[in-house]
């Protein structure tokens, strides 16, 4: 089936990428200039574990291609995914849906009868029906479906997530969008994975509603991490003693520093922002994005208070900058609001993260970035564990000694045992244990 991908960032250029593999003729389309010839030139402009080989392996057997200009393949196409950003919208928090509906309007021309437009991005409900209305409007008699499909990948696992998903979301609202999208997934049919098909706006509100959903168990873990700090209780072992109920399961019970990234922090705003658009509050999410926000800075006070108090004066090395392992994503990260209340009581930063550092050079300042987590510890007062990489976790404690000036470490992803730790004289402070 020939599909034409409007955006390679993350999501349209994994998505993009696995259509192809899947056999698909696929060409991804992007006004950046920049990023169209640095995949041309077999350059990728995220990191993503597998999606280098990936691209070169399509682009390679011609299923792949890219270009700048819709009328290059958006004629030909009968499918056209819409997967361009839209980040939380200046001032109010509602998803800015302009990249959307630019997309829309500026495709309709090129349409041909039969296709089918595709939202992939995360929109909220009722994007659908203005991105047909607004096709409509500039092509009244032309005979087309709109769709809503959205993605559930994790960055760090997109591919794996792609070619074996929990589930296909497909919101439609005539049978031939229905049975064009099914053609499209039918590779994965082998794999078992269910199809759900519903309406259009149903589509575009599970999106949302997972997203949720999922940042509610990380800040209720979070809360209880606190709670077993001070009655005396390891998070470890009551997360491990809910998560074995498997109406409950052990995904996302894990205590740290606040969820971050691309998706959460600006969904859970964007779907409170259509609860009050539609006077139905969603008093949970809205508590959940407060505690969320309010944790990233209590995690730089509890590096304060493991380091005595005070750290006017003092450095500290950050161990992880990005906000989970495998993806070079700054956005919403723990550590941006950690670094920021370090500095403002006084403290010096040296910092490693093995992808991030690009992206966190343009959003921090006054950071010393190392070449490594050795380097950063090296004359720093405190080891601070931020990002769950496994390089970190099996750090040679002999010599962290002869680089630490004070022996702590702040686990805040709880990667190691407390035991393991003191044993070699450190002073450890970990999350909810």
């Amino acid at each position: 089936m020939r599909i034409a991908m409007i955006g390679t960032g993350y999501v349209g250029l994994v998505s993009g990428t696995c259509f192809s593999d899947f056999g698909h003729d696929v060409t991804c389309i992007d006004k950046d200039a920049g990023k169209i010839e640095a995949l041309l030139d077999g350059r990728i402009p995220i990191f993503e574990p597998g999606l280098h080989a990936l691209v070169a392996k399509n682009v390679k057997s011609g299923q792949l291609s890219f270009t700048q200009q819709l009328a290059d393949a958006v004629p030909q196409a009968e499918a056209v995914f819409i997967a361009v950003g839209t980040p939380s919208r200046r001032g109010d928090g509602h998803a800015d849906l302009s990249y959307v509906y630019a997309a829309a309007r500026e495709m309709a021309e090129f349409l041909s009868p039969g296709v089918v437009v595709v939202t992939k991005s995360t929109v909220p409900v009722g994007t659908g029906d203005e991105v047909e209305r607004i096709i409509r409007e500039v092509r009244p008699d032309l005979e087309f479906s709109v769709a809503s499909n959205p993605e559930f990948l994790r960055e760090g696992a997109a591919i794996q997530d792609f070619k074996r998903p929990d589930r296909i979301v497909i919101g439609c609202e005539d049978a031939h969008a229905e049975e064009v999208l099914k053609e499209i997934y039918r590779p994965l049919f082998l794999n078992q994975s269910p199809v759900v098909t519903m309406s259009r706006r149903g589509a575009e509100l599970t999106k949302y509603a997972a997203n949720a959903l999922l940042a509610t168990k990380i800040t209720f873990i979070n809360e209880i991490a606190d709670l077993c700090e001070r009655v005396g209780a390891d998070v470890q072992d009551v997360a491990r003693g809910v998560g074995l109920d498997n109406r409950i399961g052990p995904k996302f019970l894990h205590a740290g520093p606040g969820y971050g990234g691309s998706c959460f922090p600006k969904d859970t705003l964007a779907l409170l922002k259509t609860g009050q658009d539609y006077d139905t509050p969603l008093r949970i999410v809205e508590a959940v994005a407060t505690v969320n926000d309010n944790r990233k800075r209590s995690m730089g006070r509890k590096v304060i208070n493991a380091m005595g108090g005070q750290v006017h004066g003092k450095t500290v090395a950050i161990l992880g900058l990005t906000f989970k392992p495998n993806t070079d994503d700054m956005r919403d990260s723990p550590s941006l609001a950690i670094v920021q209340t370090l500095q403002d009581a006084g403290a010096s930063i040296r910092a490693y993260d093995p992808e991030g550092m690009d992206q966190a050079a343009q959003m921090m300042t006054g950071v010393a970035f190392c070449a490594d987590a050795y380097e950063a510890m090296t004359g720093a007062d405190a080891a601070v564990i931020v990002t769950e990489w496994d390089r970190f976790r099996a750090l040679d404690f002999s010599r962290m000694k002869t680089l630490l000036k004070q022996m702590v470490l702040v686990d805040l992803r709880n990667i190691y045992e407390r035991h393991e730790v003191e044993r070699h004289g450190f002073k450890y402070v970990a999350i909810g244990r």
